[in-house]
């Protein structure tokens, strides 16, 4: 099993180039499947998920190949399966993305409940009802979900909470339904905006997306069509927040400032210099930084994929930083290994509070989920000797040369085997 050795104490100093968003990549794979035509993606980024996805796919009968580099073409054609395979399911959360195009498209589907990061419960109810809400039957039984329509039709549905994924998922299937559906309290993330903008261009008929209201009207059929990704607004908070810990100066490039406004403000409540161009940001420090407090919410809330690498800025603050994650509850396993490098840390619930130490300090410590991992490797920069965070594979999940692109700004830094 790979893990990285890391080399603390060098400020991480340049410029990296940012992939694009696995957050967006994986629902515009999903609505592929609404079209027999083919459709290209680009500025896709190769990492594990988007490899799970494509396996996905490929598992129920469409062609997914690579076309260069970041170039995705995915043609769902005849004979489309119904039926996602376990073992493929169980590896990632968001293959619940599948049931919204599957039923649109043939009208049933099945499959075992997804896994995914262990972020805390993450139940999927809301998916599940707004389908049914949509006119589908729905049944869970031994670990299977299984769904069936003869017909969606259009309808009012109001989430409950913001969900991301059961938003995209009520999108997906509405393009579908007869009439007009509506999705209030819909997630107003970047990447909502990014599906309805690739819906549309296949021909779909929505508006709304990045507000709380939604609109889909249905139409008959979809065909292919060619997209460029949005830019990873999580990787690009990850480099920046490492140039903080590391008391560097880092530039991400080929960025939208604006999805990152939340991650911005809190690093110039720490202290940081921002400085923004059109597609492009700068983080530097100097000195130790100031404490904070912020919450985990949906957008435009602080990013709930970048509350551990904030708290390894807090960790190293001179003074008590608060910590609120209001998304996933039980999403802190990275503040346990944080403590083994001398983190001043406690928490409950979903809350912590970080007192923080003038140094951290090199020791042995293990990746539980993908940003809890890139968060120690953040630690492992900022601390004093050698640290070794196990369990690389996470990180694998959702950044793309992870070790080069930290290389390339002076990190120490090698991924091992055991």
């Amino acid at each position: 099993m790979d893990f990285y050795e890391i080399e603390g104490g060098t400020p991480l100093v340049g410029e990296v180039s940012i992939n694009g968003a696995k957050n967006a990549a994986l629902p515009l794979m999903a609505a592929s499947l609404l079209s027999s035509e083919p459709s290209v993606l680009h500025r896709v980024p190769d990492i594990e998920d988007v490899h799970t996805m494509a396996d996905l796919l490929r598992s129920l009968g469409a062609r997914v190949e690579w076309q260069g580099k970041g170039s995705l073409m995915i043609q769902a054609g005849p004979g489309l399966s119904p039926r996602l395979p376990d073992e493929l399911t169980r590896k990632m959360r968001a293959s619940v993305l599948l049931m919204g195009p599957l039923l649109a498209r043939l009208g049933e589907v099945e499959l075992s409940h997804p896994g995914g990061c262990a972020i805390g419960p993450r139940p999927i109810n809301l998916h599940l009802d707004g389908l049914r809400y949509l006119g589908a039957q729905v049944t869970a039984e031994a670990g299977a979900l299984r769904a069936t329509t003869t017909g969606l039709q259009g309808t009012l549905i109001v989430l409950d909470f913001p969900s991301v994924g059961a938003t995209e998922n009520l999108m997906l299937a509405a393009t579908a339904a007869k009439g007009v559906t509506i999705v209030r309290n819909a997630a107003r993330e970047p990447e909502i905006v990014e599906l309805q903008d690739f819906l549309n261009k296949m021909g779909a008929r929505i508006r709304g997306a990045g507000t709380d209201t939604i609109r889909v009207r249905g139409v008959r059929e979809l065909h292919g069509a060619e997209h460029r990704v949005i830019p990873d607004r999580i990787e690009a908070a990850t480099f920046l927040v490492a140039g903080a810990v590391t008391r560097g100066r880092v530039t991400v490039a080929d960025v939208i400032p604006e999805h990152l406004e939340a991650v911005l403000a809190k690093l110039e409540a720490a202290g940081c210099t921002v400085e923004e161009g059109n597609d492009l940001v700068e983080v530097s420090l100097q000195g130790r930084p100031a404490p904070i407090a912020f919450r985990a919410l949906p957008y435009p809330g602080f990013p709930t994929d970048a509350q551990p690498q904030m708290c390894v800025l807090c960790a190293l603050a001179d003074g008590v930083s608060l910590v609120h994650e209001n998304v996933f509850a039980q999403r802190f396993h990275h503040l346990e290994e944080l403590m083994r490098m001398g983190a001043n840390v406690f928490h409950e619930g979903g809350y912590a509070v970080i007192t923080g130490v003038s140094k951290l300090t090199g020791a042995t410590v293990e990746a539980a989920d993908l940003r809890g991992g890139a968060a120690l490797v953040l630690a492992g920069l900022a601390a004093e000797g050698i640290t070794r965070v196990e369990r690389a594979y996470h990180m694998d999940r959702g950044y793309e040369s992870f070790a080069e692109k930290m290389q390339s700004l002076g990190a120490q830094l090698k991924r091992l085997s055991n």
